[in-house]
């Protein structure tokens, strides 16, 4: 089983951040974290890497329904979708698909929260 769904756009980095941040933002979602790969690595491992950010993406509504059926199931959120660049204004979305990482957890309330947020997740990938 694949655990993401990706998309490649051949627009900025920038405009590609841009477009996922409202694309989340109109299926419910926000941003939590927002970690910038790059300068981190360049900051801590002096490493020059290419562009890379990590955005911890949560809709509360369906946090709150998953943490009312898995009190731990904090450790598997937010849902991370990263940017990462390819090459010049080609820029690839990945999402985390969460039945893939909640299949770990054997609790069977969890799948009908997982299959909702998939839909959400796979709706903003799809439309970028």
């Amino acid at each position: 089983m694949e655990y993401n769904f990706n998309k490649i756009l051949d627009v900025s980095f920038d405009e590609v951040v841009n477009r996922v941040t409202d694309g989340l933002k109109k299926e419910g979602f926000g941003i939590l974290s927002d970690i910038d790969v790059q300068e981190i690595l360049k900051q801590k491992l002096d490493i020059n890497f290419r562009r890379y950010r990590i955005l911890g993406a949560c809709n509360p509504s369906f946090a709150y329904k998953a943490l009312q059926v898995e009190s731990r199931i904090g450790t598997m959120l937010p849902c991370n979708v990263i940017v990462q660049e390819i090459e010049p204004d080609k820029n690839e979305v990945s999402a985390i698909d969460p039945i893939a990482s909640m299949q770990a957890i054997e609790n069977p309330g969890l799948r009908d929260i997982a299959v909702q947020i998939r839909t959400k997740l796979k709706k903003v990938i799809e439309s970028l």
